[in-house]
């Protein structure tokens, strides 16, 4: 009885030796230590994040050196942009004023213009008769230009008296021998107070002669001399 008993005690000791040998292929076990501080992987990969931040900062600053940049830019083709604006405005401004003063100078020189040509029309001319003095060729008389509304002018003979002959105009000539002339056609009567018209544009302080001309015989019968009233 006391041998099976120490047999049995033997194979239970053994079997329980044998579990605990073969256990740790039949349990899990997990363990997660850091590196050690002074680990060479643990270094660069300080110097990996080191560098990283580094790279990343100048990266910023490249991005921070372009945005200023392109600021500057921006702000350099704005002040060149409101300059040019502004010259072309000021180009504009002289452009206008120079317009302006031209069309005032040539509307003060109209007016001017139109000042003289009113008060040349309105200009009277006035002289009196002369005869030769011959004893055969006479005329008496006032001779005196008359404003018309269109800016024409009449000779008007008043009280005229002159000996009669054959073919004889009236003529304002520039001298007495008839030279150079204008013809206001023949003469309408020897006597009594006529008209004539004067061709536009005559000037009559060139031609300020009256003749009273024999046009057949290039006779002077009489003439006026015409000045200004």
């Amino acid at each position: 009885m006391n041998k099976s008993l120490l047999v049995i005690a033997i194979v239970v000791i053994i079997g329980i030796g044998g579990v605990y040998a073969i256990s740790p292929y039949f349990t899990n076990t997990t363990v997660d230590e850091a590196l050690p501080n002074s680990s060479v992987s643990s270094k660069m990969e300080d110097k990996d994040a080191i560098m990283k931040n580094q790279a990343m900062m100048e990266e910023k600053a490249m991005m921070e050196e372009k945005a200023m940049m392109e600021e500057k830019a921006m702000m350099e083709e704005k002040a060149m942009m409101e300059e040019k604006a502004m010259m072309e405005e000021k180009a504009i401004m002289e452009e206008k004023a120079m317009m302006e003063e031209k069309a005032m100078m040539e509307e003060k020189a109209m007016m001017e213009e139109k000042a003289m040509m009113e008060e040349k029309a309105m200009q009277t001319y006035t002289g009196t008769f002369v005869g030769v003095g011959d004893g055969i060729h006479d005329a008496q008389g006032i001779a005196r230009t008359i404003p018309l509304d269109n800016g024409n002018n009449v000779l008007r003979l008043e009280n005229f008296k002159a000996t009669n002959g054959p073919d004889l105009y009236v003529y304002l000539a520039t001298d007495n021998k008839a030279s150079n002339f204008v013809s206001l056609g023949e003469l309408k009567a020897n006597n009594g107070n006529q008209n004539y018209e004067i061709p536009e544009g005559t000037d009559l302080k060139q031609y300020n002669k009256v003749l009273i001309w024999c046009k057949t015989f290039g006779v002077l019968f009489g003439n006026a001399d015409l000045s200004s009233q």
